[in-house]
Parts: structure tokens; sequence; C-alpha cells
């Protein structure tokens, strides 16, 4: 079985999933788009002086983009991947976001 066999929906929503990761990669990477990022954009003038604005964005923004490359390698591949490789990409995701959080509360700390 492949990955296009579990797709039940129209093309275009997996294509619009990748552009608004891929442009929020950017922002990040860039080092703006703060607001973007749960916790931080909520926290106290004084909290949010603890840590490295651009450090955080960043590390948050590389996180970003693996999840937007997964998703354009399943958008361009759906007919030749497996249906098995959702769960290596969940997985992957999965490890992804714990790694963002844990460098974004070591790493990106001033």
């Amino acid at each position: 079985m492949k990955l296009a066999d579990l797709a039940t929906g129209p093309d275009w929503i997996i294509w619009t999933v990748f552009v608004v990761f891929a442009v929020l990669s950017i922002i990040l990477l860039s080092g703006h788009g703060s607001w973007f990022i749960s916790g931080y954009n909520m926290a106290s003038k004084e909290e949010k002086e603890k840590y490295d604005e651009k450090k955080l964005c960043r590390t948050t923004g590389i996180g970003m983009s693996i999840i937007a490359i997964l998703i354009l390698i399943m958008g361009l591949f759906e007919n030749f991947l497996s249906a098995f490789f959702i769960y290596i990409a969940v997985g992957i995701i999965v490890v992804d976001v714990v790694v963002i959080i844990i460098l974004g509360n070591t790493l990106c700390r001033k």
C-alpha cells in the first residue's frame, strides 16, 4: 500500500500546509516572528529578558523547516512512499518538537 492510497482529500491541502510551514520557517529563521512562538509571546517582559529572542526564533525556525521538508517529501513522493512512512514521519515530528523544546529552554537562555 502506498501513501497515496491513504490520501482522501484534495492535493491542494498538503501544498497549502507546506506553504504555511515554509513561510513560518523563513520568518523565524530571519530572527523575526517571536509572536508565533507559543509561550514566549504570552510571557511577561521579565521572563522574555531571560531568553535570546533571535536564537529562540532561529531554533524554532530550523525545527519548522524540518517539518516543512517532511511535508514536501510526502507531497512529492506520495505515489512512491509506503504507507508505513506516515509512522516514520510522525516519529520524526515528535522528536523534532522535543528537541525544539529542549533547545529552547537550554541553548536559547541568556
